[in-house]
């Protein structure tokens, strides 16, 4: 492997500070200007990603190259080299050092080739192409931040999006970076949001007929969240949808009402719909300020992907007081019977502790499912004199955050990293100012809380839910995690892959829940794997980052990229 230690992409981003402020995180000592660092580009085989390419990753097992695994979100990849019988032989192929030691929650994208050519992110934006074959580093890529960000939750970064010959990346001051993906050199740039005041972006962005989806985060400083699309050539804003209607708003409450849209978008192909996650308005938790269900806010939006105009929507928090954004990228599963039907339908796991399967067609509920985890004082209003305040389960960590769940056709069923940790907040009376933390609060996130009667202490759980009937079918409380973080994949074989906050990287039988096998890491695992199938070498690969993330601060740093893989007979 070429030695990445002379890296200058890489020494540049370690250099960065991570301050913690009074709201959140400040990013400082950036690289000056964006780096490439090229290797042996010349691997990389010239291999245009076709849009047909993109609508067909789902079914392509040699492939990974959404962030979902597809535009249906369901991280699934049908090899199915490894099986439930011989997953317990499963072994490390190779491990990447990124040389940033920093927040590891992305996704590797695969594109296919001789050789096979892995796509990475990791924050604090920096990116590489690696040789999927032999873990060989091609080229580096760091992008320079400014200065001074305001961030609610570290410095991550989940992921590229691709089409054609270009790389899509997401930036903390809330833009979005083309890079060639041959020789990791940038294209262009386009500033999505003023990062002055508040607006970042971490999530992949989503390529989709000529346009780059994104959207918005920072939804804890009162910016006015949206979702836009970008010219994939050139980077000019084709179209923007904020996501507070103006006219469903009691007063001039919409203009720092928040809903941010924090995380990849999910795409029907076939009739041209996006479905985007929704976040809680602002204030977080001073719900005076802004009478009213706060429309768009906590759920999904759809919206027509020609011109951004919206279709439907579901809120599963109404007037949310409680940080419950449904930040997690939506499930879309077509065919399916529901109630004697045969509906496509969207499932959407929230931060409220249940899943909601929806219609895709209208986004009325069609389910809601057993509780994915306990409910105490859940709703309960925060009272608006003196400081008494509330400690209610789950938290604004979860149940669902923003990891990713996954879907097995296999099973048909829906696999979810639940939190199950009390919060405790306090209403506080909080003027906008902006770049400012806007929360109409104050909060403690578990151990320093006062815990509600009832609760199992039991901080989180891995749970797989029936989407069509709302059952809940095996649930495994997680005795030794603070939390668990990152999001899940499952194959062909019926196998669930996910990681644990104490390092460990687990496969799961997908029916009964029973654990098959697991590997210690070193150090938690706070992202999302991605799987494929190389039929030069006939082995099926896992690939996972392992390495945290800082908003959890729990378990030491790294910045490994972790490979498995298994020979077919």
């Amino acid at each position: 492997m070429t030695p990445i230690e002379n890296d200058d992409a890489v020494k540049a981003a370690q250099n960065h500070e991570l301050k913690e402020v009074e709201e959140g995180y400040q990013l400082q000592g950036t690289p000056s200007q964006s780096i490439t660092q090229q290797y042996d580009v010349d691997q990389i085989p010239k291999k245009q990603v076709t849009q047909e390419m993109l609508n067909e990753t789902t079914t392509d097992q040699t492939s990974w190259l959404t962030y979902g695994g597809g535009y249906e979100q369901q991280r699934h990849s049908n090899a199915n080299v490894i099986t439930p019988d011989n997953v317990k032989n499963l072994e490390i192929e190779y491990l990447v050092e990124t040389g940033v030691a920093d927040s590891m929650e992305g996704t590797q994208l695969i594109v296919q080739g001789d050789p096979p050519i892995m796509y990475k992110t990791n924050g604090p934006d920096h990116g590489k192409a690696i040789n999927a074959r032999t873990g060989e580093v091609l080229w580096s890529y760091t992008y320079a931040n400014p200065d001074g960000l305001i961030l609610c939750c570290d410095t991550n970064n989940r992921g590229f999006g691709i089409l054609g010959d270009t790389l899509f990346m997401t930036t903390l001051d809330s833009g979005v970076v083309a890079l060639d993906r041959y020789t990791g050199e940038q294209k262009w740039y386009t500033s999505t949001g003023k990062w002055q005041d508040g607006y970042s972006a971490t999530w992949a962005p989503t390529p989709y007929k000529g346009k780059v989806i994104t959207g918005s985060a920072g939804g804890e400083y009162g910016v006015r969240g949206f979702v836009t699309a970008l010219d994939a050539n050139s980077g000019k804003q084709l179209w923007k949808t904020e996501t507070r209607p103006k006219d469903q708003w009691v007063g001039d409450s919409w203009k720092q009402g928040s809903t941010t849209t924090w995380m990849s978008r999910t795409i029907d192909t076939k009739n041209d719909v996006i479905f985007s996650p929704v976040g809680n308005p602002g204030p977080d938790f001073d719900g005076a300020v802004r009478p009213g269900p706060n429309r768009f806010s906590v759920g999904t939006l759809a919206l027509d992907a020609n011109d951004g105009k919206p279709k439907w929507n579901y809120q599963e928090s109404p007037h949310d007081t409680w940080d419950y954004d449904s930040s997690s990228p939506k499930i879309l599963i077509r065919d399916q019977q529901v109630e004697g039907k045969k509906k496509d339908i969207v499932v959407s796991p929230g931060k409220t502790g249940w899943v909601q399967t929806l219609d895709a067609t209208n986004g009325k509920l069609l389910k809601r499912s057993e509780p994915t985890v306990q409910h105490l004082n859940t709703f309960k209003q925060v009272p608006h004199v003196g400081e008494q305040g509330i400690s209610f389960v789950p938290g604004a960590q979860g149940g669902n955050d923003w990891q990713p769940p996954s879907y097995s056709p296999e099973t048909g069923l829906v696999y979810m990293k639940q939190q199950n940790t009390p919060q405790e907040i306090w209403w506080e009376h909080q003027e906008y100012s902006p770049g400012g933390g806007y929360f109409g609060g104050q909060f403690h996130d578990w151990p320093h809380v006062n815990e509600p009667d009832g609760w199992n202490g039991k901080t989180s759980a891995v749970v797989a839910v029936n989407p069509r009937t709302g059952k809940r079918v095996w649930r495994e409380w997680i005795e030794d995690d603070n939390y668990i973080w990152g999001g899940s994949m499952t194959t062909g074989s019926g196998l669930t892959f996910l990681g644990t906050q104490k390092g460990n990287f687990v496969a799961y039988d997908g029916k009964s829940g029973d654990r098959l096998w697991q590997m210690q890491l070193g150090a938690p695992i706070c992202s999302s794997p991605s799987g494929w199938y190389d039929p030069g070498t006939k082995k099926q690969y896992i690939a996972v980052q392992v390495g945290g993330s800082g908003w959890l601060r729990h378990g030491r740093r790294g910045s490994t990229v972790a490979v498995f893989a298994m020979k077919g007979e």
